[in-house]
């Protein structure tokens, strides 16, 4: 019996932030990414949620020997559930979960989303599926009215990565495009907690 994989849509699409292997390019039919605000942290969440007509890229790669704890730990607030019908070449099929955050009654407006987290998923996009995988990445996730906290020379999240020039301007490129609010990390009194 082969091992278990994981359906990755966001930090997990880019490979220099973890050891799992090997993985492949997927496509996620009836979901859509969003950026989620709750009481669990003062910085928003990438998630994704079922959504009718939409799909969205990923990589699954397998969970070796099925011990998913190191995995669930990184992806601490979120649950892990049967991802369903994946798009992928892998044969025979495996069993494919996804992490997403379930409805919660404590989502909160204003919790901006960490810049250097969305860095490093926009990196991943770029190296996985090019600049038409940057566009649907941008597409397919929604709530953008959050703001953006501007951490790139401190920054919190824990699997930052060095980013080339051109990687950078393209993701401001689409922050303006989107009307996204850029702010100074430090006029948001994030702090460690923040990261996700």
């Amino acid at each position: 019996m082969s091992d278990p994989h994981f359906f990755g849509y966001g930090s997990l699409v880019n490979r220099r932030t973890h050891a799992y292997a090997p993985a492949h390019r997927a496509t996620l039919p009836g979901w859509r990414r969003e950026w989620r605000a709750t009481a669990l942290r003062p910085a928003a969440f990438l998630t994704a949620r079922p959504c009718e007509g939409s799909e969205i890229d990923g990589l699954v790669a397998p969970v070796p020997r099925g011990d998913w704890r190191p995995l669930d730990t990184r992806e601490e607030g979120y649950a892990r559930i049967d991802a369903g019908l994946v798009t992928h070449a892998l044969r025979p099929a495996p069993q494919i979960a996804v992490y997403s955050i379930p409805p919660r009654d404590d989502d909160r407006a204003g919790c901006p989303i960490l810049l250097s987290y969305l860095d490093v998923v926009v990196q991943g996009f770029l190296n996985e599926f090019e600049d038409d995988g940057v566009t649907r990445f941008f597409q397919t996730t929604d709530n953008w009215s959050l703001p953006v906290a501007d951490d790139r020379h401190a920054p919190l999240y824990p699997r930052a990565q060095t980013l080339a020039r051109a990687e950078r301007a393209l993701i401001d490129r689409w922050l303006a495009q989107l009307g996204v609010t850029v702010v100074p990390v430090e006029e948001t009194g994030l702090g460690l907690d923040a990261a996700p």
